[in-house]
C-alpha cells in the first residue's frame, strides 16, 4: 500500500509527543499493530483508523483515507515472510507445490530450477537458504501451529523425479507423526473444491489482527481486510471439511512416496 499512509500517522504521533505505546493505548491497539501501520505493513479497520483519529485529534483523516484493502505487488512476499515470523498459527492450502516451510533442500532446488532464464549460482544458493530458513520457525516445539492442506496435485507433481519426490513426501510424515503438523490431502476424486483457484496462507497472531495471503505467478497479495479474510477462512473452513481425514492422509502420503521408491 505504500508508506505514504504509515508516515503520516507517525508524523502525528510524533506531533502529538506519544510514543507506539502511548498511541497504542489511548487507541485501544497493540503497539505492534501501531508498529507495522506506520511501517506500511499493515492497513488500519475501520474502526481501529476511527480510534486513532479519535486519540490524535485528527478528525476523520485516518479513517477517510484508508488505502485500498489488498496490495498485489510482487515483492509483498517480503511482508508475508515476516507475518510468518511471527505467527501463532498458520493454516496453508497447495494447490501445486508442497508449502515452503515442509519442503526439502532437494524440492527447492528443483522447483527453482524451473526458473529461465536460469538463476545464477549464487542467486539459486540465496534463494534456498531463504526458504529453508523459513522451515526453522518449525524448530519450536509448540508454535506456531502449523495446519497444511494440500491438493493431491501435489503429491502426483513429480517435482526433481521419484526420489526427490519420495524424501519429500516422507519428511512430511515424519513431520505428521511427531505431531508437529497436521497435514489433510484434498483428493482428486472431490472434483471442484472452494480452493481450487490459488494457494492460500492464513496467520493468527497474539497480539493483532489475522492476515491472509494469496499467491499467482509472479504475483503475491497480503490481505487484512477483516471482512475478506474472514471470507477466505470460511472457504479454507469449507475445504478443509471435504479433505481427507489425517490418518488416511497420511496413508495416501506413504503409499505415493512408495509408488516413488521409498522403502521404509
Amino acid at each position: 500500500m505504500g508508506s505514504t499512509y504509515g508516515d503520516w500517522l507517525r508524523e502525528q504521533r510524533e506531533a502529538a509527543g506519544l510514543t507506539q505505546q502511548q498511541l497504542a493505548d489511548a487507541a485501544v491497539m497493540t503497539r505492534s499493530h501501531i508498529a507495522h501501520i506506520e511501517a506500511g505493513r499493515r492497513i488500519p479497520s475501520k474502526e481501529d483508523a476511527r480510534r486513532l483519529d479519535k486519540a490524535l485529534n485528527t478528525g476523520n483523516v485516518l479513517s477517510s483515507f484508508l488505502p485500498k484493502d489488498d496490495r498485489a505487488i510482487a515483492d509483498h512476499f517480503a511482508a508475508a515472510l515476516e507475518f510468518e515470523q511471527q505467527a501463532t498459527m498458520i493454516r496453508e492450502f497447495a494447490l501445486s507445490h508442497v508449502p515452503g516451510i515442509l519442503q526439502t533442500e532437494r524440492y527447492v532446488r528443483a522447483v527453482l530450477r524451473t526458473a529461465f532464464p536460469p538463476w545464477s549460482e549464487a542467486e539459486g544458493d540465496r534463494l534456498v537458504v531463504t526458504r529453508l530458513e523459513r522451515a526453522k520457525i518449525l524448530a519450536d516445539p509448540v508454535t506456531p501451529v502449523v495446519w497444511a492442506l494440500v491438493d493431491e496435485a501435489v503429491l502426483r507433481r513429480p517435482v526433481g523425479g521419484p526420489e526427490v519426490m519420495a524424501e519429500q513426501l516422507m519428511h512430511i510424515v515424519q513431520l505428521v507423526e511427531s505431531e508437529r503438523v497436521r497435514v489433510h490431502v484434498m483428493p482428486f476424486s472431490l472434483g471442484a473444491h472452494p480452493l481450487l483457484h490459488s494457494m492460500v496462507t492464513l496467520m493468527w497472531f497474539d497480539d493483532q489482527p489475522p492476515v491472509a495471503y494469496t499467491e499467482g505467478l509472479r504475483m503475491g497479495m497480503v490481505h487484512d481486510a477483516p471482512d475478506l479474510v474472514q471470507r477466505i477462512q470460511g472457504a479454507y473452513d469449507l475445504a478443509l471439511s471435504d479433505a481427507l481425514p489425517l490418518k488416511e492422509s497420511v496413508a495416501l502420503l506413504r503409499a505415493t512416496a512408495k509408488e516413488y521408491g521409498h522403502h521404509d
